[in-house]
């Protein structure tokens, strides 16, 4: 595992965009199947709320397994939503799944000692988010700290799904790898972020203002800022291959890699 330059990560984003252009309409509709699933899921009692995140690592290897469809020059089809499941790796994909749900939790919880509970309750759905609960609590902040408490979760599940599908590790070996792949690279990591932040959030707000001013109608700004938005959110999961295959190589058969110096 080489140490990345920070430049890197903007590169990984380019590498979504070309990636995205080569099938656009076929990488897009796999990933609308997907959102409708999950919002599917979403309608099951109790499971609902639980089962998307459990089944993060499992849908992940669709995307990654897509991008490696059209970096090869295979057709991309809505049955690779169905790649995890098939892999012979599905169990530890699911109990890996497992663990991103407890991390989430301790996240969350954790967020109680900012602003007493508020986020618990309003990701539990106890209480609903409106503008009286924004002002009467401390939930930016409490969001900040989950965040930052999730960080080294993150970092261990980022490539985690891949190295235990694609190079048959155990949970804890991908973890591991994982954790530090991404700690030895935080500034390409960072740079990714950034570039992230910036097309992902700024550029739609930009986009949407300009087409208020041209336009004027809330139904035009609504609709283009939907398909932009789509757009970009299909790109950043291309983005999510060339970040495994600059550090670990290209999917099939690798050996181990060698462990990180500290």
């Amino acid at each position: 595992m080489d140490k990345l330059p920070a430049i890197t990560g903007w590169l990984w984003v380019k590498e979504g965009f070309a990636l995205f252009r080569k099938q656009p309409a076929e990488i897009s509709t796999l990933f609308l199947a997907y959102m409708f699933l999950m919002i599917a899921i979403g309608f099951l009692p109790l499971l609902g709320q639980i089962l998307p995140l459990m089944l993060v690592p499992v849908f992940s290897m669709a995307f990654m397994q897509a991008c490696a469809n059209i970096e090869q020059g295979r057709k991309v089809y809505p049955n690779l939503l169905l790649t995890g499941f098939r892999s012979p790796a599905m169990r530890r994909l699911i109990k890996l799944g497992v663990l991103y749900l407890a991390a989430a939790v301790v996240a969350v919880g954790a967020s109680a000692v900012v602003d007493g509970g508020v986020f618990w309750e309003v990701m539990t759905g106890q209480k609903s988010l409106d503008a009286e609960t924004i002002r009467g609590s401390n939930l930016s902040s409490a969001m900040m700290f989950a965040a930052a408490i999730y960080t080294p979760a993150l970092m261990a599940f980022w490539y985690a799904a891949p190295l235990v599908a694609w190079q048959d590790m155990s949970i804890g070996k991908a973890v591991f790898y994982s954790f530090f792949a991404v700690k030895r690279s935080g500034m390409a990591f960072l740079v990714y972020g950034l570039v992230w932040m910036l097309l992902g959030v700024i550029l739609p707000a930009v986009i949407s203002s300009f087409v208020a001013l041209l336009v004027g109608k809330a139904f035009a700004v609504m609709l283009v800022l939907l398909s932009v938005s789509l757009m970009l959110t299909v790109v950043m999961y291309c983005s999510f291959y060339p970040t495994y295959t600059s550090i670990f190589g290209r999917p099939g058969p690798q050996p181990a890699p060698v462990l990180p110096q500290q």
